[in-house]
């Protein structure tokens, strides 16, 4: 059995001394989960933008570049040696709009903030349900005469540089300032409006059309502005089709139609908890409390 042993060592050592198990700590564990999540993000963000068709031209090119390196075609290395300088360059540029959308969403994502909080008592509440109520009120009273509204309503990330291309109000809100606001023919119908907590800071606003080409072609500029202030932002936009009464909203880039007042409400009512009323460990805690007290009731 030893020499066996013996045997299969020398074998080794001679044959497969190349086959070594590297030694794997925390921080390597770390390292590869990390980079797994970068390349996943970069693979779904390829994924979901015009990069992906660019993406596979690239695969092409490159393979027509080994080609040339197998048979060595020395001016077309030459020209791909060159080349590969400004092209990356040029693709910065081409997709530049995709590049910002990525680093924004990577920058909206709460790794963190949900862990800890300062106060775990603390209840936070964006807007109050009269503001929910008013909302509601104001949009299906616009719903129900056909009359065309767009409502930015924000949420953490501030809509100041959107809220400068309109008219300041910073107004209470109310369903009869929101009906009033987008009666046709009036100074103040054309464009969004932004809420930001109970008031209306700004009408008349200007907003990124999204360059989604699987939206419904039946949508409008309307609808098209609301996907894309939700694209480049986390605010929920709420929409009033001017052509058929339909109430819609819009949030993280997706759009949901056609919406009754409950389900308008729940979305709002949603919104309106800032989420920094409790940590997510506070909220484990008490569950574990929570079962922990029904085992022992029910062991009694």
């Amino acid at each position: 059995m030893e020499g066996f042993l013996s045997s299969l060592i020398a074998f080794r050592q001679k044959y497969m001394f190349w086959m070594t198990i590297p030694k794997v700590t925390g921080i390597d564990i770390v390292e590869i989960i990390i980079i797994a999540f970068l390349l996943y993000s970069i693979l779904i963000w390829v994924k979901n933008t015009r990069a992906w068709a660019l993406f596979r031209g690239i695969i092409v090119i490159l393979v027509f570049v080994l080609l040339a390196a197998i048979f060595q075609m020395n001016t077309i290395l030459w020209i791909a040696g060159k080349a590969i300088n400004v092209g990356i360059i040029a693709l910065a540029v081409i997709f530049q709009p995709e590049l910002r959308r990525a680093l924004e969403q990577l920058g909206r994502k709460r790794f963190f903030s949900g862990l800890f909080v300062w106060d775990p008592n603390r209840a936070v509440k964006r807007f109050s349900e009269r503001t929910v109520n008013e909302i509601v009120k104001g949009t299906f009273e616009m719903a129900k005469v056909k009359t065309g509204a767009l409502i930015v309503v924000e949420k953490d990330i501030q809509l100041s540089e959107y809220e400068r291309t309109g008219i300041a109000i910073d107004s209470l809100i109310s369903s009869q300032l929101l009906i009033n606001i987008f009666e046709k023919n009036t100074p103040l119908h054309d464009g969004a409006i932004i809420v930001r907590g109970d008031r209306v800071v700004s009408a008349t606003c200007y907003l990124p059309l999204s360059d989604n080409m699987d939206l419904d072609k039946e949508l409008g500029t309307r609808h098209r502005a609301a996907v894309g202030i939700s694209e480049v932002s986390d605010s929920l936009t709420i929409i009033v089709s001017e052509e058929t009464g339909a109430v819609s909203t819009a949030m993280g880039g997706s759009i949901v139609r056609r919406l009754t007042e409950e389900e308008l409400k729940k979305q709002l009512m949603e919104l309106q908890d800032a989420g920094y009323g409790e940590s997510k460990l506070t909220k484990i805690k008490r569950r574990i409390a929570h079962a922990k007290k029904n085992m022992e009731s029910n062991h009694e």
